[in-house]
């Protein structure tokens, strides 16, 4: 028994050991749990739930760490925190880089392990909280003077986005049917001014902020509540129009009563974007002080291309009223849209046109591109928001013109620029041949070039032939060639036609019987007035050797058509044959020597 008592007391000393030991390394605690990190405006919580044991003088400790930093750092107003929850603010962190924590359990000299809370971009968690308000009363208005949520320093969350805040605003007469009666409007600047409301009368609002580029909407304020004052004396100005004529611009208002004056004072519209009383920032117009028309000349070089606000109070002697309805005028809308400058880049099949807007534009623009073929009136009419515009299905070596103009694609506003100078471009060739439809061209082309100088060649040789190489001509002694002669020397050799000739010596006279046209086989007859001597005759191929030409002399003596063989009664004269195809006869005399 003693044995077993002993044996229960070690396990027990051992097991307190190990319990001591397991606090000192710790491990007897459990992290919090459900660990989370709010943030609303510029206000930092972390909430955590404890663990079951987790009781007694257990507190709670976190520390943070971001991308800028090496090692982790203890949290601010997060230490030895007994609760389950704890709020902080770190005056120098980035809300645009990340940001890392960490919370543990803590019990004397033991702790739990480190639970880790994923990164995170605090601008982007964060929520945004209801806006401050002020109210400010007069007779039949009310003037609101908003702030942006957060803390109102410089090192605030909302610091970079301050311009970019809308508000909604809800705001109702304070009556037994306010709820029925609610009206909403948007406001985009921190000070707004409620028109047209009844004097003497209680009027509640409340409003809520929304960031326009990242769509955060926050909570409605409380409830503000303010009576409007009695109604003034002398009312203020009412209507208030803007208009540009010429080279100025016009302010105009109605005013019943004649016997006032007035004054007109203008504000930057971007002073409104950031909250605080603006009154002071109002500026008086030089000539428009004091006067007694309801409007006023500006000078259009007195106000650059922005938007203004512009404001009249009537006076009357020492009463002065309330200032009238702030009119906001964007003076880009009266001015004149200058024209675009284009140009032109073209391909094979298509136009690239490059349409240069007018600078400092705040609003989107839209363009009208006209193009037309240079030789057709036919127009293109093409409508773009992009000033970059590729005009497709086109001919090549085509010279297009194209000019265009600007449209303010604003609903509100119907504005529009002159058109541009008119800009030509002759689109380029089309694709190239292939390479073998190029060389079949070249080689036909070369063909016909080698033909051509060929034949040029030819006909020239034939000119210097007959030019400087005449044919042979005839002896001094023959007087006449007939046509059909003549025409027999341009026949080739053997187209050439012999023709069968014959002598006769006769000392007295010989005289040629001619015979009907026969054949060129057939002989020719041949009859002398005196049969004493009929002579040597030859035809065909017979040779002439009988005939002694040393004693002959020729002449050959052209005789008239009409004369025939009888008329030959001269001594010595013979008669030359001309065979049978010969259009008309040739004669020769013979003379002895």
């Amino acid at each position: 028994m003693l044995a077993v008592l002993g044996a229960a007391a070690l396990v027990l000393v051992a097991g307190v050991s190990w319990a001591s030991r397991a606090a000192a390394d710790g491990t007897s605690l459990k992290p919090p749990q459900d660990v989370e990190v709010s943030i609303i405006d510029d206000d930092f919580t972390l909430k955590w739930n404890r663990s079951h044991e987790s009781v007694g003088n257990v507190t709670f400790s976190a520390d943070y760490i971001t991308s800028e930093m090496n090692n982790w750092t203890k949290l601010p107003g997060c230490q030895h925190i007994t609760g389950s929850e704890c709020s902080f603010f770190l005056p120098k962190l980035n809300f645009y880089e990340e940001v890392e924590f960490r919370i543990r359990a803590e019990e004397e000299n033991s702790t739990s392990s480190w639970y880790y809370i994923d990164s995170f971009i605090p601008f982007r968690k964060a929520l945004l909280g209801p806006p401050e308000v002020r109210l400010e009363a007069e007779d039949t208005a009310i003037i609101v003077h908003l702030f942006r949520p957060g803390k109102k320093d410089d090192h605030s969350i909302w610091e970079m986005v301050g311009g970019s805040f809308r508000f909604t605003l809800d705001f109702w007469e304070n009556s037994s049917h306010a709820q029925m009666e609610q009206k909403q409007i948007e406001i985009k600047h921190y000070t707004h001014k409620i028109y047209n409301l009844s004097s003497e009368t209680t009027y509640c609002l409340k409003v809520k902020a929304r960031l326009l580029w990242d769509r955060k909407v926050g909570v409605y304020s409380p409830v503000y509540c303010i009576n409007t004052t009695v109604e003034h004396k002398l009312p203020p100005p009412e209507n208030v129009k803007f208009a540009a004529q010429n080279q100025s611009y016009v302010l105009k208002w109605d005013y019943e009563d004649g016997n006032v004056t007035f004054r007109v004072q203008w504000l930057h519209a971007y002073s409104k974007l950031s909250p605080g009383d603006k009154a002071d920032e109002w500026r008086q117009i030089i000539n428009c002080e004091n006067v007694r028309t309801t409007y006023c000349v500006l000078p259009q070089d007195a106000f650059q291309k922005k938007s203004y606000f512009f404001r009249v109070q009537a006076s009357d002697g020492n009463n002065t009223s309330f200032w009238s309805e702030e009119k906001e005028v964007n003076i880009e809308m009266y001015s004149a849209m200058p024209p675009p400058v284009i140009s032109l880049k073209s391909t094979s099949d298509s136009l690239r046109v490059f349409v240069k807007a007018p600078r400092n534009q705040l609003y989107p623009l839209l363009f009208e591109i006209i193009m037309w073929e240079n030789t057709s009136s036919t127009e293109r009419i093409i409508i773009a928001k992009k000033s970059d515009i590729t005009i497709p299905d086109l001919q090549p070596l085509t010279l297009y013109c194209v000019k265009a103009s600007v449209y303010l694609l604003e609903d509100k506003w119907n504005k529009s620029s002159a058109f541009s100078a008119t800009v030509c471009e002759k689109t380029k060739p089309g694709p190239s041949p292939p390479v073998w439809a190029v060389t079949l061209g070249i080689c036909t082309l070369l063909a016909v070039v080698v033909v051509v100088v060929f034949c040029v060649a030819k006909i020239l040789l034939r000119c210097l032939n007959y030019v400087f190489f005449p044919a042979l001509k005839p002896p001094c002694s023959i007087e006449y060639f007939s046509e059909q002669s003549l025409g027999n020397l341009l026949l080739s050799t053997s187209e050439e036609q012999t023709e069968k000739c014959f002598i006769i010596e006769n000392t007295e006279r010989v005289i040629l019987v001619e015979e009907p046209e026969e054949t060129e086989e057939d002989c020719k007859k041949y009859n002398s007035q005196t049969s004493q001597d009929s002579g040597n005759y030859s035809h065909g191929d017979e040779s002439l050797e009988s005939l002694e030409i040393s004693e002959v002399l020729l002449q050959l003596k052209v005789l008239s058509p009409g004369r025939t063989s009888q008329e030959l009664s001269g001594p010595g004269e013979i008669a030359l044959g001309r065979g049978s195809q010969g259009p008309h006869r040739g004669y020769a005399r013979v003379e002895e020597g």
